[in-house]
C-alpha cells in the first residue's frame, strides 16, 4: 500500500542525508593530494604563473611551481617534452595546462588514490575530461611526434631526463593516439578519461576556464563526492538518499507531500 510522506519527515530524511554524505565526503572535496611537490593543504597563491594563474584563489600548487610547471626539462620531473624533435607550441600548452591542473587544482579529491611509489604516495585515476578538452588536445598534437603512448614508464633516463628507449621510433601523434580518448586515458596510465559530457556541463573536469566566471571543477568534484559517499551508507539506504539528493539539485523536489 502507497505510503505517503509528509514534508516534515522528507526534510528529515534529506538532513540523514547530509550528515552520513558528510562524513565520507570530508576528504574527496577542496584537498590536495600526496605527492612530490603538492602543498599540504589549499590556499591562494596570488602569483601563480601564466596558465596555472586560474587556479591562483584556491591552489594546491606553490608559485615556484607553477613557474617550472612552464619549462622544459624542468626540476619538477626532468620531463623533456622534445623528446621527439621540437613539440609545436599548440601541442605543449595542452602538457602546461595538464600539470597546472595535476599541481594545482584542489577539486580532484573523489578520483585520488593511494599508491605505492617512492614519489609519490597518491595519484588520480579516471579523472573525466570534458570531451572538449580531449578533443582540442588531440587535433593540436597531430603534427607532433612522440615515441610512446604511456609517458609514465619505459623512458631511458641515464641522461637525467627523458629519452625514446632503443629501437622506439618517432612517430606522429596520431599513431601512438589514434583517437582523443586513447590520447587522455593511456598518456598519464589512466590518470584521466575521455568523458562525454562537454564543459559547462557540471559532470565533467575542465582543463581550460576562465577564472573570472569562478571554477567550474568545484560544482563538479561536489556532485562526485556526493555520488561517492552515497556507496558508502548502509545497505539498502544509498539509493533513495542519492535520489533525493539529485533531485534537489535538479529542482525537481517541491515542498508538498508525495506518495512513494
Amino acid at each position: 500500500m502507497a505510503q505517503r510522506v509528509t514534508t516534515q519527515l522528507l526534510l528529515l530524511l534529506v538532513g540523514v542525508a547530509a550528515v552520513w554524505a558528510a562524513r565520507s565526503r570530508t576528504e574527496l572535496l577542496n584537498v590536495c593530494m600526496d605527492a612530490k611537490h603538492h602543498k599540504e593543504k589549499p590556499s591562494p597563491e596570488d602569483e601563480l604563473h601564466k596558465q596555472c594563474s586560474p587556479w591562483k584563489k584556491n591552489s594546491c600548487c606553490s608559485t615556484n611551481t607553477s613557474q617550472e610547471a612552464h619549462k622544459d626539462i624542468s626540476y619538477l620531473y626532468r620531463f623533456n617534452w622534445n623528446h621527439c624533435g621540437h613539440m609545436t607550441p599548440a601541442c605543449k600548452r595542452h602538457f602546461i595546462q595538464d600539470t597546472c591542473l595535476y599541481e594545482c587544482s584542489p577539486n580532484l579529491g573523489p578520483w585520488i588514490q593511494e599508491v605505492n611509489q617512492s614519489w609519490r604516495k597518491e595519484r588520480i585515476l579516471d579523472v573525466p575530461l570534458c570531451k572538449e578538452d580531449c578533443q582540442q588536445w588531440w587535433e593540436d598534437c597531430r603534427t607532433s611526434y612522440t615515441c610512446k603512448s604511456n609517458w609514465h614508464q619505459g623512458w631511458d633516463w641515464t641522461s637525467g631526463y627523458n629519452r625514446c628507449p632503443a629501437g622506439a621510433a618517432c612517430l606522429p601523434f596520431h599513431f601512438h593516439f589514434p583517437t582523443p580518448a586513447a590520447l587522455c586515458s593511456e598518456i598519464w596510465t589512466h590518470s584521466y578519461q575521455a568523458s562525454n559530457y562537454s564543459r559547462g556541463s557540471g559532470r565533467c573536469i575542465q582543463m581550460w576556464f576562465d577564472p573570472a566566471q569562478g571554477n567550474p571543477n568545484e560544482e563538479v568534484a561536489r556532485f562526485y563526492a556526493m555520488a561517492m559517499s552515497a556507496g558508502a551508507l548502509p545497505r539498502g539506504v544509498e539509493p533513495l538518499l542519492l535520489s533525493l539528493a539529485l533531485m534537489l539539485q535538479l529542482g525537481l523536489l517541491g515542498l508538498a507531500p508525495f506518495t512513494l
